[in-house]
């Protein structure tokens, strides 16, 4: 029996048993902006009920049992035989069935698919986003893989499959298939022209041997691998299936995985190529153009994951000041903690409005979108990742002493928030990109132009903003250097514009008023007192 001391007041109850995607209203908005009316019906439902199940209690706990224990390695079997295998805790593999089921994978082949899948990814993160991943790779293969149109066909269909086949087997007999990817070397990073795997032709069509170390190695449990490595005509890309046709195993020596700050529910290994048998993935000598498309897939799905963390740290600091009380009045209802939720808020709806705009240019397809997805991408996945990490950390300040705790969940989302920002290329590497694009590719920024000019006089904090941005354009003078501030201002513009169009006017005006014009701080809590912060706080609240 507990004692009188123990009697426990004034603490919320658990934020469970809720719709994930119905409660964000930013992301049902989008969603329902972006989709085909036929298809609202079917893919709100579906969107309805994995937020259901994200909200559940029971899920939340297999999120958190995945993460208390971490993936293992087992290299020998008790004979000694060398297996190479990772082990994981069943809540792991539960979630990752979740996932495929949920058609995470399944972009390519559905009406709208891009657009229900970033849905889909933004809400599945706020349950555990180690295993978005597999499941990040394993999307983004499909276009890489169309640089073969015979390995198209034999593949798609597994990494399009809603099935989750968990074993060890030739990729031909399974009902569905998982990919990672190994790009980065002990001596490259993001220089993968760097990287010295080698390549030897076999006498087989299209079919190689390699030999080289893989220093980063994604989801190492996965039944294919996309890498690189050096041919005789230069960097190429290359299939590594864990498991040959003849149902014996590749040699895909795993050395040992990664001790990592977050992402801990997921396995990223150091694997070495010894005689691995491989097949060519385009021509030799264009493995990074063969397999850039991946690459920008997964960017996409870093600017996705972040949007995630945020609004499950938004979600939960609005909760918890919603029922927490201190000197007399709700959290929620005292100006300063309501200027701070505010803040968070924006910044969580900004990146959500975003992400589902470049998910629905994927789906587009058009010359357009595809040039502006060229300059959007790697400036939204350099601002929106970087933006993660601030907010989630103030997120759990909300909470006070308890999002310091393990069984707040806020610390797992701060451990989880850098990650995106490394992940396929850190922000120097963006912004570069970003460069490039408007050097190489006019038609990039015309069609970015293009589309932040569609709020053109709408605000006149906005309208500044751009004019300002053009002249900065205008000025190649130590470009490489400003490189970061200049992807900043582009990314920031194209939430404003957003925002303006599609947001509620409470949204937009303290956008505009705190990120494009100067009435804001450096700190988050520091919006303009004149606005109308309730609204904003209000709108992120997850339960009514």
């Amino acid at each position: 029996m507990a004692g009188t001391t123990h009697t426990v007041s004034n603490q919320p109850p658990p934020l469970t048993g809720y719709d994930v995607y119905g409660a964000d209203r930013a992301l049902t908005a989008a969603v329902e902006r972006h989709l085909a009316p036929e298809l609202l019906d079917e893919v709100g439902g579906e969107l309805a009920a994995l937020g259901r199940a994200s909200g559940s209690a029971q899920l939340q706990e297999w999120g958190a049992q995945a993460n208390e224990n971490p993936p293992r390695l087992r290299t020998h079997d008790r004979y000694g035989h060398r297996v190479d295998e990772v082990d994981f805790h069943p809540a792991w593999h539960r979630l990752l069935g979740k996932g495929v089921s949920a058609g995470l994978t399944a972009a390519w082949g559905r009406p709208g698919g891009h657009v229900r899948r970033a849905a889909a990814f933004v809400v599945w993160t706020q349950v555990d986003a180690g295993n978005l991943c597999p499941l990040s790779m394993t999307h983004a293969a499909v276009p890489a893989l169309r640089a073969d149109p015979a390995l198209a066909a034999e593949w798609e269909p597994r990494l399009m499959s809603m099935i989750y086949d968990r074993e060890l087997r030739p990729a031909r007999l399974k009902a569905g298939s998982l990919f990672g990817m190994g790009m980065t070397e002990k001596q490259g990073g993001s220089d993968v022209r760097a990287g010295t795997t080698l390549a030897r032709p076999l006498d087989g069509a299209g079919e190689y041997e390699l030999t080289g170390h893989k220093w980063f190695c994604s989801a190492p449990m996965s039944d294919g691998f996309l890498v690189l490595g050096q041919a005789p005509d230069g960097l190429t890309c290359f299939l590594v299936p864990r498991v040959l046709d003849d149902g014996s195993r590749n040699v895909f020596l795993i050395q040992r995985l990664k001790d990592k700050l977050g992402n801990r529910s997921n396995a990223s290994a150091e694997v070495e190529f010894d005689g691995t048998w491989a097949r060519r993935v385009g021509e030799e000598g264009r493995g990074v153009r063969t397999i850039i498309d991946m690459v920008a897939a997964t960017r996409l799905d870093c600017v996705l994951g972040s949007a995630g963390l945020m609004r499950q740290a938004v979600a939960q600091a609005v909760h918890h000041c919603t029922y927490r009380e201190a000197f007399g009045a709700r959290l929620v209802d005292q100006p300063l903690m309501r200027n701070v939720l505010a803040d968070l808020a924006l910044e969580s709806e900004a990146a959500t409005t975003l992400a589902l705009r470049l998910a629905a240019a994927c789906d587009d397809g058009g010359e357009q979108e595809r040039a502006l997805l060229r300059i959007a991408v790697p400036a939204a996945k350099y601002w929106v990742t970087k933006r993660c990490t601030p907010v989630v950390v103030e997120a759990a300040e909300c909470l006070g002493g308890n999002g310091y705790v393990e069984e707040s969940g806020l610390p797992r989302l701060v451990r989880e928030s850098p990650l995106n920002s490394v992940w396929e290329g850190a922000g120097n590497i963006q912004a570069l990109d970003v460069l490039r694009a408007l050097q190489r590719e006019p038609q990039a920024l015309n069609a970015y132009l293009q589309e932040v000019g569609k709020a053109r006089g709408a605000d006149h904090r906005l309208d500044a903003a751009i004019k300002n941005l053009l002249t900065e354009l205008a000025d190649l003078d130590g470009i490489e250097a400003r490189a970061r501030r200049l992807t900043e201002r582009l990314a920031l513009v194209l939430q404003g514009s957003l925002l303006v169009r599609h947001a509620p006017p409470e949204v937009s005006d303290a956008f505009c008023a705190s990120r494009l014009a100067t009435d804001g701080g450096t700190a988050f809590g520091t919006l303009p007192h004149t606005l109308d912060l309730k609204s904003v706080v209000n709108r992120a609240r997850p339960l009514n």
